[in-house]
């Protein structure tokens, strides 16, 4: 095996060509601000797109969920409970507000977060007295959580639940589309999900009252008045009319992209998955994710490998992969907090110790995939 030139990204913006229209259309009108008429049709789009009643339009996931976090009220002396397997945007605005995050392990059956954890954490803070202030349910990697398990056992303590669908977009729950459950949810359109608008995000939510306030407060929480008033601290949240209209054109073509990463998930599954030691994360049969990254773990005791000199040796081809993501409960920042196992198992610990992310971008051509598979097909079938 040869080291090639071009190099494969993990997953790269893939352009639909529509995009420059309304980024001219912005240009044309010099509504080049951070709000305009792409702005609030693509809130609106967004939002019918979910199924909600109201969206907003951000500079980035991570505003959406510390928007979320303050319109729950989330601060100090708050405890609330997340997901551990997932990237540290999912908690860092609630923490930083001052709340204390306690993380729940992944269950085996989607990677993400296990009912028996939560149930488990629920039941010692009922004994102790502690009402936790939210919790965060992470829809990883695409893959949505199983919502019917977790939502009543939030819902029975009247905990409301924000939904980190960041990485879901268009995946869906026994039908119903990620960044619909819970009080609030949210998307990213970072450079690299499955559509972007560059940088940005969107806040959901069917509290459409509670929208108007997350508007008001991320435009720098201007009072209505002849002068700039304020009452209170807001931030400069809002998305730009530019970008927006990127994220128009991007999201006509949502099916298709969804489409383009689960046939680059299937490609690896028929050329890999036969292999012993090599499993791919799973989709429970109450789902459909849109693959945003094909994910899986490698057995060493089986396979005589690890992820990581599989990662090398992706690297060495030129092609971009990622170990699956470190859990927030084994990162230095969060050294000593408390943290709930999915029963005698670690699974989040084990999901990182032998995971990788392999390159899944809509626009990967099938000579990128052959290269991908060739590499790790070379290096497993030693």
């Amino acid at each position: 095996m040869s080291k090639e030139g071009d190099r494969i990204y993990l997953s790269s913006p893939h352009m639909g060509g529509s995009e420059i229209m309304y980024v001219k259309e912005a240009f044309d009108t010099n509504w080049v601000a951070p709000l305009g008429p792409h702005v609030e049709a693509f809130e609106r789009e967004c939002a019918a797109y979910a199924g909600v009643r109201s969206a907003l339009a951000l500079s980035s996931g991570t505003a959406a969920a510390l928007l979320a976090s303050r319109l729950i009220g989330l601060g100090p002396g708050d405890v609330f409970f997340c997901s551990s397997l997932t990237f540290i945007a999912s908690l860092a605005p609630i923490v930083q507000a001052g709340a204390e995050p306690i993380f729940i392990d992944s269950e085996p059956e989607s990677w993400n977060m296990s009912p028996s954890a939560l149930r488990a954490a629920f039941e010692e803070a009922d004994a102790k007295g502690v009402r936790p202030a939210a919790v965060v349910l992470v829809d990883l990697y695409g893959q949505p959580c199983d919502m019917d398990e977790l939502i009543p056992i939030c819902e029975s303590r009247e905990v409301p639940v924000i939904e980190d669908a960041a990485e879901a977009m268009g995946s869906t729950y026994k039908g119903k589309l990620a960044g619909s459950f819970g009080r609030f949810a949210f998307y990213s359109f970072n450079g690299n999900k499955i559509i972007t608008t560059s940088g940005g995000g969107m806040l959901l939510s069917d509290d459409e009252e509670s929208i108007d306030r997350a508007r008001f407060l991320s435009t720098q929480a201007r009072d209505k008045a002849p002068w700039y008033q304020h009452s209170e601290l807001g931030y400069n949240f809002r998305l730009s009319n530019v970008l927006a209209g990127i994220g128009r054109a991007q999201l006509a073509l949502i099916e298709r992209r969804i489409e383009e990463r689960r046939a680059v998930y299937r490609r690896y599954y028929e050329a890999l998955s036969g292999i012993p030691g090599v499993n791919f994360m799973p989709e429970p049969h109450w789902s459909m994710t849109n693959r945003w990254l094909t994910t899986l773990t490698i057995d060493p005791s089986v396979t005589g490998i690890t992820n990581l000199s599989l990662l090398d040796a992706l690297a060495w081809r030129n092609i971009e992969s990622r170990p699956v993501w470190k859990p927030m409960h084994l990162q230095p920042v969060f050294e000593g907090a408390k943290y709930y196992r999915h029963g005698d198992e670690d699974v989040s610990a084990r999901l990182f110790e032998n995971g990788l992310c392999l390159p899944s971008g809509s626009n990967l051509t099938r000579a990128d995939q052959d290269r991908v598979i060739e590499t790790l097909s070379g290096m497993l079938r030693r």
